[in-house]
């Protein structure tokens, strides 16, 4: 197993990072790409334009194609608001998994007001996408993904389950190939 990438797709808050973290401890092999951490050493003072978004994703499915064709096994944590990107990763990247977790914004909302500020992530997002900011699911569109390998109600699933999930993908992917 070697290769893989794994873009687990959702709105700020649906909890892409504590399942990132939970297939990670899971499977110690695969190399995490966040994009909060991506996005501060590429673009250190966001603007979040159009063009900036663009060449940040462009950037984060370069990074996780490479490493995918030196043989590592990648999570990729990010939004990814704009189906293109996923898709782009989807042409580029042999192994490809989609996870998209499905998450009511109400929900996601609270989670983000409970959110502990660390490294990664950034606080207020909805309160800054209120305020006009380009946040997904409020400002700027989030575009659902189409055929996704995996759909997860995180409202609604276990992390224990939603590995099983993610496990199952894996191993018809590997199955495929």
């Amino acid at each position: 197993m070697s290769g893989i990438a794994i873009w687990i797709t959702g709105l700020p808050g649906s909890g892409k990072s504590t399942v990132a973290d939970a297939l990670k401890n899971a499977h110690p092999e695969f190399l995490i790409l966040r994009m909060d951490e991506f996005r501060k050493i590429v673009t250190p003072e966001p603007t979040y334009s159009d063009s900036e978004r663009e060449l940040v994703y462009r950037a984060l499915v370069c990074h996780a194609m490479i490493l995918t064709e030196l043989g590592h096994n990648v999570i990729i944590d990010a939004t990814g608001n704009l189906r293109r990107w996923r898709d782009l990763a989807r042409e580029l990247i042999p192994k490809y998994i989609e996870v998209y977790l499905r998450c009511p914004v109400e929900l996601c909302m609270q989670r983000e007001r409970q959110r502990v500020e660390t490294f990664e992530a950034p606080r207020d997002i909805y309160k800054k996408g209120a305020e006009g900011w380009p946040v997904p699911g409020v400002v700027v569109p989030y575009e659902e993904p189409q055929n996704p390998e995996v759909v997860i109600e995180s409202d609604k699933t276990s992390p224990e389950d939603t590995i099983e999930m993610i496990e199952r993908a894996i191993e018809r992917i590997i199955e495929r190939l």
